[in-house]
């Protein structure tokens, strides 16, 4: 039995990383980020939260949630996310695994913390070499907080300075 420990935060806003088994390519098909979505959304009717930030590539995902105020239970919530998303596309892995067996996270410190999250979710995709601009990106958050005025639509053509040093820890 694992001797793991999660942060427990009631209310708190947490950085994820989520990867497949062996970084199998799954979220390559719409069809399968379509299941990633209905689960979530199943999730969240059941278990309240926001998703402040997401992306989505083919064999990880991060995002940020806030939790409510009375709530820390995140790990519960992943745990359905990835049960719901396995029965529905285990079969077309090369194993019955979808998932690699845990998740990161991290708990937002301050404001400046969950900002530098924000960019590295957002500047993912381009740090991976599939676009050349966030905007571009079809499976983030990008574009909402765009519309929310967080970021101007240019933002990202270049690395940003302050999450160049993220990339060796996340």
């Amino acid at each position: 039995m694992s001797n793991y420990r999660r942060v427990v935060c009631p209310g708190g806003s947490f950085f994820f990383t989520v990867v497949t088994h062996q970084r199998q390519k799954i979220f390559s098909s719409e069809e399968n980020i379509e299941i990633l979505r209905d689960a979530i959304k199943k999730v969240k009717n059941v278990r309240p939260f926001s998703i402040d930030a997401m992306v989505v590539l083919p064999d990880h995902l991060h995002c940020i949630w806030t939790l409510p105020e009375d709530d820390f239970d995140y790990s519960s919530r992943w745990r359905e996310i990835k049960k719901l998303v396995s029965k529905k596309i285990h079969h077309q892995s090369s194993s019955n695994t979808v998932w690699q067996r845990r998740f990161w996270e991290h708990l937002s410190n301050d404001e400046i913390d969950w900002r530098n999250h924000m960019d590295y979710i957002h500047y993912n995709p381009v740090k991976h070499g599939y676009v050349k601009s966030p905007a571009d990106w079809s499976w983030s958050s990008f574009n909402k907080a765009v519309d929310k005025g967080w970021y101007n639509s240019g933002w990202g053509c270049t690395e940003p300075v302050e999450i160049s040093k993220m990339w060796r820890v996340n």
